[in-house]
């Protein structure tokens, strides 16, 4: 089997980030399915220690910074995270001291997968994430692992993760989403994403609501699960960056292991947005609780693995003049923290949104807090099955009080944006991960572009990051 045969085979199952389930239900998304199937491949899952990470928002950069500080204590570790913005392969990576990418060979995706297709029909009604997760935990337990940070796809208590027996599970910042599915309430959401915890196992979590907290505490008391909340038991300061280009900091207050994290460390943040402060807290209450298992983890491993972590997508710089930034916000506190963000990194200049929603969301409530500060606004569609047209987008912004200019794809609204926009200048394309991987995907070609035509206009050029 060839790579690309072997993501044809995948394709043939039934994938609900595509297309999303009209039920979240046992029946649906049989919660045992996945276990047996890794069952025939002697539970590889049970050959590594884990980290296992719900939440709605934050949970892939609290994996990536968790991930980051192990490796930088010269771990392997495996990270599996969805989704992808540009390749497959993200998904799945072992960061060795030679790879701190990691990305899953593209033979062994095609080795694995052939021994998944001759066995998946014992195993009726499997769908491609549980597949895909299958193939995660086979390469991380065939590759050796020290300790992999597992992201949960869609909610927890169902997802193909739970599959796993962690050494910590995580929740990070819950928010009223897949409410078809999860729940209308906080306290429904974290019900569902309180599936995770396992009997015995400790659970960290993120600052929440009081009922995703009473509800999270319930849950955790029942499975004699021993609980930490950030904002409660762990406590910092913040320093923010002063512009795009500055990283920013937290500051430790309250530690209740100050033999490992000792309150007034500093640590220093690459990835933007003050809501990072929130999630490295996450990160560091996550480490501090499975350092008794890596004595290796040291104060100066996790410095450096939160300086150093790039997560793709999340409020991510691509060119300074004019700043272009992408991001995946795509739920109406997402989109708030942006906004607020936006304002405190690039007080001065105009702003330019791109913007596309999936269908399945809010749109209106996910649009709102972005508007006001935009100059221009391009509605666009991102290429997926989900995503929300760019005339209902403009649509949407247009009940809102604001015009906006429909444009068919990322890569035609960027460019529109860029045309308008001037060298202190901002152009944020946001919406969804799927407009971020969209821009992704087209950026190399259309900076190349873009940047020649100025070039030609005026015998000079932009800077680039």
């Amino acid at each position: 089997m060839r790579y690309e045969e072997a993501l044809d085979y995948l394709s043939r199952f039934i994938n609900y980030e595509k297309k999303m389930t009209e039920q979240y239900a046992p029946e649906k998304m049989d919660p045992g399915r996945p276990g047996r199937l890794l069952q025939l491949f002697g539970d590889p899952q049970r050959q590594f220690p884990s980290i296992h990470i719900a939440g709605s928002k934050g949970k892939g950069s609290v994996a990536a910074m968790s991930a980051a500080a192990l490796h930088a204590a010269g771990l392997r570790v495996g990270l599996y995270t969805s989704p992808h913005l540009q390749d497959f392969r993200e998904r799945i990576r072992v960061l060795t001291a030679d790879d701190a990418e990691g990305m899953i060979p593209r033979e062994i995706v095609a080795a694995l997968v052939a021994r998944l297709q001759e066995v998946a029909p014992a195993v009726p009604g499997l769908t491609w994430f549980e597949l895909v997760t299958a193939l995660g935990f086979l390469y991380f337990a065939e590759a050796g692992v020290d300790v992999a940070v597992v992201e949960v796809g869609l909610g927890g208590r169902l997802d193909a993760t739970n599959v796993l027996v962690p050494l910590v599970s995580v929740i990070t910042r819950l928010e009223l989403e897949h409410t078809a599915l999860l729940g209308n309430t906080l306290a429904e959401i974290a019900a569902e994403k309180g599936g995770i915890i396992k009997e015995g196992v400790p659970l960290v979590s993120a600052p929440q609501a009081e009922e995703a907290v009473a509800c999270l505490e319930a849950i955790a008391a029942e499975r004699r699960a021993p609980f930490t909340l950030a904002g409660r038991e762990w406590q910092a300061t913040g320093q923010a960056a002063a512009g795009l280009d500055a990283d920013q900091q937290i500051t430790v207050t309250t530690s209740p292991v100050p033999a490992v994290i000792p309150p007034g460390t500093t640590f220093t943040l690459r990835l933007l947005g003050e809501h990072q402060q929130e999630n490295a807290l996450v990160a560091l209450a996550t480490l501090a609780e499975i350092h008794q298992h890596f004595p290796e983890l040291s104060l100066a491993a996790m410095r450096e693995g939160l300086s150093a972590v790039h997560w793709p997508g999340r409020l991510q710089l691509l060119h300074r003049a004019p700043a272009l930034v992408v991001d995946g916000a795509h739920t109406p506190q997402g989109a708030r923290r942006l906004a607020e963000a936006l304002q405190a990194l690039h007080p001065q200049g105009r702003l330019w949104l791109v913007v596309g929603v999936t269908a399945d969301k809010d749109v209106r409530a996910v649009l709102q807090p972005l508007l006001a500060q935009a100059t221009g606004i391009f509605a666009t569609q991102a290429d997926h099955p989900r995503a929300a047209t760019a005339e209902e987008v403009a649509g949407v912004i247009a009940q809102l009080g604001y015009d906006a200019q429909p444009l068919p794809t990322v890569c035609a609204a960027l460019e529109a944006a860029w045309a308008l926009a001037a060298a202190g200048d901002l152009i944020c394309a946001t919406g969804s991960l799927f407009v971020a991987a969209d821009l992704l995907n087209c950026w190399e070609k259309l900076q190349s572009t873009m940047l020649k035509r100025e070039w030609d206009a005026t015998e000079g050029s932009r800077d680039r990051v």
